[in-house]
């Protein structure tokens, strides 16, 4: 397993963690042994936005004895008295799903508190209303919630809420598809929800990934948007390639789910490659770089996709970047304007151009 630090909170967190919206239609047998095999396999994190009320007793009773070296999101705003999942606002409500949640989940604390599912401005402004926020943030002080989270589809509603200074974690939806205007949750320009990415890294905000795969729609040519399927494996890398990104947390529901999905660890480069979709970019996307590596290997030892990555990141005022770019053994201004670069990617950008742009940009800032 590969782990990476969200940088406020300092939690260390598996790149492949658990979702939860087809567990809870499994038998308790099958649930808690993919549970309890996804844990031994050093899966660490897990989403609790589940379908089904039974998914919080199927991890009481799988991972209970282990829940100190669990990190779980929960969230305040899913409502599961009928059983089956239901949105809310209202505080005296979550209240009680929060304690019911608390005791099937045999804890008496929750890692990442959720600002749940806000994805229109008037859905903050009831949450505040209701009572919602007023509750988690007094779970925050009394120390039963550890840190702050959100989930949002929309990258203008996360902006607002991400203004305010509360959330350590945000939970985005992030795959091929919606980044480039094709499915249901596809809110947002390219650049708007790229830049959302970015935000994220900058302030060490962890982005933790839900529907990878679109709904399972674009692993099937048949409704992928690309007319074209692609694999697990290249929605996984696409999407742990983002700014910001800590987990990626496809659902899963028995032991088996789980192999394939820690064969991302197993298969080659090849197979996570995703270059493909260079074919399908739109046009307020094509020539933004989305550090992909295809263009590797650059003769001259440079990693074309780090540096750009350390180069939007910095103007977007990421200080880390800076230092981050200055630690590299090859920086962009080793480069010889061979073309390798431009000739390879499939995204169209410029490279040997916005190279040279990166080698001034970190100049003036002293880079040697």
């Amino acid at each position: 397993m590969e782990y990476r630090i969200n940088r406020r909170t300092n939690d260390r967190i598996s790149v492949i963690g658990l979702g939860t919206s087809y567990i809870s239609d499994s038998s308790e047998k099958d649930a808690i042994e993919a549970l309890a095999y996804a844990y031994e396999q050093g899966i660490n994190y897990a989403d609790l936005a589940t379908a089904g009320a039974k998914t919080f007793g199927y991890y009481g009773k799988a991972l209970g004895d282990v829940r100190k070296e669990m990190l779980y999101q929960v969230h305040f705003g899913a409502n599961y008295e009928t059983g089956a999942y239901g949105w809310t606002t209202k505080g005296e409500v979550i209240k009680r799903q929060v304690d019911w949640m608390l005791s099937e989940l045999k804890t008496d604390y929750i890692d990442y508190g959720f600002i749940h599912c806000i994805d229109e401005v008037k859905d903050w402004e009831a949450y505040k209303k209701g009572g919602a926020l007023d509750f988690l943030l007094d779970m925050k002080k009394q120390g039963v919630v550890r840190h702050i989270g959100m989930s949002t589809h929309n990258p203008a509603t996360a902006k607002v809420i991400l203004d305010t200074g509360l959330a350590d974690q945000l939970m985005f939806s992030i795959n091929p598809g919606y980044d480039y205007q094709q499915g249901e949750y596809a809110n947002g320009s390219s650049d708007e929800r790229l830049s959302l990415y970015r935000r994220c890294e900058a302030e060490g905000i962890g982005i933790s990934v839900m529907k990878p795969f679109s709904g399972g729609q674009l692993l099937d040519e048949k409704t992928s948007p690309f007319k074209r399927a692609l694999t697990r494996y290249q929605c996984i890398q696409y999407a742990l390639d983002k700014p910001g990104v800590l987990t990626v947390l496809p659902g899963i529901r028995n032991v088996q789910d789980v192999k394939d999905l820690l064969r991302f660890f197993e298969v080659s480069e090849e197979e996570r490659d995703y270059s493909c979709l260079g074919d399908f970019t739109p046009s307020d996307a094509s020539g933004i770089c989305v550090y992909c590596n295809h263009c590797q290997p650059c003769p001259m030892g440079i990693n074309v996709g780090l540096v750009n990555k350390y180069f939007d990141l910095a103007k977007a005022g990421d200080d880390m970047a800076v230092s981050h770019y200055n630690g590299l053994c090859v920086k962009a201004d080793a480069c010889v304007r061979c073309g390798h670069c431009d000739s390879r990617c499939p995204f169209h950008v410029k490279q040997m151009d916005r190279t040279g742009e990166i080698a001034e940009y970190f100049k003036a800032r002293g880079s040697m």
